[in-house]
Order: C-alpha cells, then sequence, then structure tokens
C-alpha cells in the first residue's frame, strides 16, 4: 500500500493521525471506523468521506463509490447568486430567485428591491419553518453567547421574479464568501465577523475546550460556528488572506487576526517565548497557534486595534489633532482650541 500518511475525524469527533492505510484500512473493515469517517492526507483539497476514495475500497466494496454524507446540519440551504462591490468599504449584492430567501446581522442592509420583504426573526433563521419554541430559544441563546443580538433580519424574494438586495461592510476591509460544502460544511470563525448567508445556514457557537485558548485567546471560550450547505459571507478589517496549511503544519499570529478556519484545524494558544519580549515588546503576551491540514483566513486590521487608534485620537479622551493638511501646525491647533 502507500507509505502515505492519513488522518480521520469521526463525524463530531477530534481529527487523529498520522496511520498509514495499513493501519486504517482493517479498522474500517472490522467496523471501529463508519464509511462516513472523513479523511485527510496530503494533497488532498479537503476532508472527504472514506466511503468515496479508492484507497478503501478493499474495506467497503461496492459502498466504496456511495456519494459524500449529508451536511451535519442546516441542510437544503437556498442557492443564491451575488456580486461583490467596491475595495476599501465593501458591499455584496445578493439576488434571489422567486420565494429565495437570506438573513443578515441587524444593520448589515443596505438596499434591496421592491419585491424584496424584510421580516425580523427570532434566533438564527436556520429552521425552514419548524421547530418548537424551545428550539428557538435555544438557538437565539447562543447568539447571545457570541455577542450577538437575540434577533436577525430574513429578506425573502415574495414577487415572481428575481430580486436584488444588499448588505454592506461595517467598517473598512474586505466581504469574503464562503462556500460551506467546499469547506466540509461547517467554518469555525470569530464573533461578529458573520454578514450574511443563505436561509438555512445555521450560525451557532463553538466551545473552545482548551483551557488556554479560553483565557487567552482575545475570543474567550466562544467562536461562532456556521454550519449548512449554502453561501455565507464573513466580514474583515483591512486586507484578507487565506493560507492552506499542510497536515502537522503550525502557523502563529496574533489572536485578534484570525478571522475563520475550517473545523479540522487544530486552534490553541501560545505564550509569547522570553521576558523581555513580554514586557516590552508590545505585541501581548499570547498568540494563536493553528495546526493542518486545512484553510485558515487572517485579517491585516482587527476592529480592536482600529477602534484603539480612533479612541486614542479622540480630543475627548485627551488625544490631539497633528495639525493634517494646516499650514499653520500648531498654531492653527492653538487658534481652534486644540
Amino acid at each position: 500500500m502507500s507509505d502515505k500518511t492519513w488522518y480521520f475525524a469521526p463525524a463530531g469527533g477530534e481529527q487523529q493521525g498520522p496511520f498509514t492505510l495499513d493501519e486504517l484500512v482493517p479498522r474500517f473493515q472490522s467496523g471501529e471506523l463508519a464509511p462516513d469517517t472523513y479523511v485527510f492526507t496530503q494533497g488532498m483539497p479537503n476532508w472527504v468521506a472514506a466511503s468515496t476514495r479508492q484507497e478503501f475500497a478493499s474495506a467497503f466494496g461496492a459502498a466504496a463509490a456511495a456519494p459524500p454524507p449529508a451536511p451535519p446540519t442546516g441542510g437544503n440551504a437556498d442557492v443564491i447568486d451575488y456580486k461583490i462591490y467596491g475595495e476599501e468599504m465593501q458591499f455584496v449584492e445578493i439576488t434571489l430567485d422567486p420565494r429565495e430567501a437570506c438573513v443578515a446581522e441587524a444593520g448589515a442592509f443596505m438596499y434591496m428591491d421592491p419585491g424584496i420583504e424584510m421580516e425580523t426573526i427570532f434566533g438564527d433563521g436556520s429552521g425552514q419553518g419548524g421547530g418548537s419554541l424551545f428550539d428557538k430559544f435555544m438557538s437565539a441563546g447562543k447568539r447571545v453567547l457570541t455577542g450577538e443580538s437575540l434577533f436577525m433580519t430574513l429578506f425573502a424574494n415574495s414577487s415572481s421574479a428575481r430580486q436584488k438586495v444588499a448588505f454592506a461592510s461595517p467598517y473598512p476591509g474586505s466581504i469574503i464568501p464562503v462556500d460551506l460544502p467546499a469547506h466540509g460544511h461547517k467554518l469555525v470563525c470569530q464573533k461578529q465577523s458573520f454578514l450574511v448567508a443563505a436561509k438555512g445556514v445555521s450560525v451557532g457557537i463553538a466551545l473552545q475546550r482548551k483551557l488556554g485558548a479560553g483565557l487567552f485567546g482575545g475570543e474567550g471560550f466562544i467562536l461562532q460556528k456556521l454550519e449548512g450547505d449554502g453561501l455565507a459571507f464573513l466580514h474583515a478589517g483591512g486586507t484578507v488572506v487565506d493560507r492552506t496549511l499542510a497536515a502537522g503544519e503550525t502557523m502563529r499570529l496574533d489572536t485578534g487576526c484570525l478571522v475563520a478556519f475550517e473545523q479540522q484545524v487544530q486552534y490553541d494558544i501560545q505564550a509569547v517565548p522570553g521576558i523581555k519580549s513580554k514586557i516590552f515588546g508590545g505585541e501581548g503576551l499570547f498568540y494563536a497557534a493553528l495546526t493542518g491540514p486545512g484553510k485558515v483566513w487572517i485579517q491585516s486590521l482587527p476592529f480592536s486595534r482600529l477602534a484603539r487608534q480612533v479612541y486614542a485620537a479622540a480630543p475627548q479622551t485627551g488625544g490631539k489633532r497633528t495639525g493634517e493638511g494646516s499650514v499653520l501646525g500648531g498654531l492653527g491647533d492653538l487658534v481652534m482650541g486644540d
């Protein structure tokens, strides 16, 4: 068999590995691992069900050609079209077919066509017109834990023609379109980065089980979790880059610069080494450590940094103008009372 090393992740479980095929195939043959267990090896773009890979055909027989498993939650999301406009202050324009809908955070709305109806809903909008009152309270409660409102806004096309609705970024940065099925139907992202998604996508919470990540990660124990089979849009500050980590590859970054990562990526917090760096470095005491395999999105300007700079420069907090563009310089500040 191949000498490649493999990793596996049971549904709802953590990544394990590395293993050789000689070690993994017998575990599938014995029934210890189910056919819908996700597997990954270097060279693959993403995790897939073991039953879809030829390497495990001997363990499943005819089942080797089975389709990938259904998404864990939030299935049957509406299929939407979109276009992103702008550079520094972007907005996304979504085109909805008749009876299609999308859900957005309160305050993101920009404009809409006459055939679009707007409705405030309780929870994350992932339900398809059903669910008990308790389920709706649980959905709303999860959103409160991530710092969001109890309510979201549903925008539905009630006309017989295609209609458009647009949503704007809350501050300078970039809008990131994410096709959830291409990322294992689940994505973990920082709180308040979610902007809008197709109806049917679930917006929940991802608890950090490691104490270090919870206490010092900047985001606490709770991150946002997007699940489903539709499109979702995130917003991040400044310039956004993505990086695909190989199995076992680790990158370290400022905790505030992390935007999102795929579910199989391992997230932890590490202390900055050296007493001098901790005291005089000015970069904080901890950084995030992300270990692949999987994709990671990074932002160059976290909102917290932008807010600190604005707050520090505000005259009400003791900040001073620097005579920007003034031929009078400091004299102009004196005349203006600054």
